[in-house]
């Protein structure tokens, strides 16, 4: 990597929503001396070894939010150290999840071992060690000052397992999956929101006690509610989907997820419908789109009976299909 690029990395990654470091574009004999400097000297502050004798490979995304870094690696079998607490800790919590094989975390006299799923909350900055065997990982660093409001203890939770079928845990990892895509995150207010929901889950996550602020709790329902939201308008177009599909998909019962959808003003029904009549209205505005049959716009998009969609469509747009179309060919 160039002194340009080193600079990059240790100067911009705090400004930056996205930022993607690999091994793979630099010949094998370099790939571990480079990831010590430009990932475990300059972004973990920790020493790094190799637990392998194969070649070693890694790659991380780094996303910055306000308030919470998000690190999503795939590495082969290593170890990161640290023999005294950094300089410049202050205070972060590192919730990190096991995504594959084992871990083992050992921090302040203690060791946990980490089975595929499970998670450990460190402090971030001080001496200790995360042994991963060759897989991924995932881990988020939150502020002491965002999680303090929120839990009695901030040090109390630290180096407990928490195992993969917690349901706060199984929550906060769906909810993180979309945060890759940045066009979700497009806005300030966004970013901040998203941050906010992950500080009031990852500290949900972490107490021992009733302090679990509304907040919270609002958290919750709204982490929920986009995790169905973004699941349906992933799977709209399949004409099978239903309540009971989405329900389990989220790990949720179909009645809490019909209450769920309602509570926001929607049903399961309106929402789906809402989303295929969308999509099916922009494909019959598209000139590409005009030669195509209707009925097969309407099975494309979800729908299987094609009068049903008729029906919604004008009901939806004030017109049919067949009249939304010729008035956009009238404005070409």
């Amino acid at each position: 990597m160039s002194e340009t690029g080193k600079r990059q990395t240790s100067e911009c990654l705090p400004e930056l929503a996205t930022f993607r470091l690999s091994t793979d574009k630099f010949p094998a004999q370099h790939r571990l001396s480079m990831w010590r400097e430009e990932f475990g000297e300059k972004i973990l502050r920790v020493d790094i070894e190799p637990l392998s004798d194969l070649p070693f490979h890694a790659r991380s995304t780094l996303r910055t939010l306000p308030g919470l870094h998000a690190f999503s690696s795939t590495t082969s079998a290593i170890r990161f150290r640290r023999t005294h607490d950094a300089a410049d800790a202050d205070g972060s919590i590192a919730l990190i999840i096991n995504m594959t094989n084992d871990c083992i975390a050992t921090q302040r006299g203690r060791e946990v071992k980490l089975r595929p799923g499970d998670a450990v909350a460190v402090h971030h900055r001080s001496a200790g060690s995360v042994s991963f065997a060759q897989g991924s990982y995932f881990a988020l660093v939150v502020p002491r000052a965002e999680l303090a409001p929120r839990l009695s203890n901030v040090d109390e939770p630290t180096m407990q397992p928490i195992p993969r079928d917690d349901s706060t845990l199984r929550l906060l990892r769906s909810y993180m999956r979309p945060l890759w895509d940045e066009l979700r995150l497009a806005t300030s207010d966004l970013r901040s929101m998203v941050a906010t929901h992950v500080h009031d889950l990852v500290a949900m996550m972490l107490s021992r006690d009733s302090r679990s602020s509304e907040s919270s709790a609002s958290a919750v329902v709204a982490t929920r509610l986009a995790a169905v939201l973004n699941y349906v308008a992933t799977h709209f177009e399949d004409p099978g989907l239903n309540l009971e599909m989405v329900a389990h998909a989220q790990g949720v019962s179909p009645r809490y997820l019909q209450r769920l959808l309602e509570s926001s003003g929607t049903s399961f029904t309106a929402q789906v419908n809402e989303l295929r009549l969308q999509r099916a209205f922009a494909l019959l505005m598209e000139p590409a789109a005009r030669p195509r049959l209707i009925s097969d716009i309407a099975l494309e998009v979800g729908f299987s009976d094609i009068s049903h969609f008729n029906r919604l469509f004008h009901a939806r747009f004030g017109d049919s299909p067949t009249g939304a179309r010729a008035q956009a060919r009238k404005s070409v």
